[in-house]
């Protein structure tokens, strides 16, 4: 055999050798990327039902009957006719 027929032959047991082994290793990174996406979905589900849940508590402590109430407790009056609207004009 010449040089370049051994040369040849080492290039293809080395191709054969090293593809299957790089497609494994490649599809073990997938694999690991998207476990850690699916984490973060569920993370960030998670933390849209916090906030969404804050936000429902938000609504109940500005809500009229909550502000009267602890008016009443501070030993505050309700005067309708006292309140000034403040709006943002654009």
């Amino acid at each position: 055999m010449s040089k370049f027929e051994r040369l040849l032959y080492s290039l293809a047991v080395f191709l054969l050798v090293i593809a299957p082994v790089s497609i494994i290793f490649s599809k073990a990174t997938l694999a690991k990327i998207n476990f850690d996406v699916e984490k973060q979905k569920a993370q960030i589900e998670e933390q849209e039902k916090t906030n969404e849940s804050l936000a429902m508590t938000i609504d109940e402590l500005a809500s009229l009957t909550k502000i009267q109430e602890v008016a009443e407790e501070q030993g505050l009056s309700y005067n309708n006719s006292n309140i000034k609207t403040v709006s943002a004009e654009k």
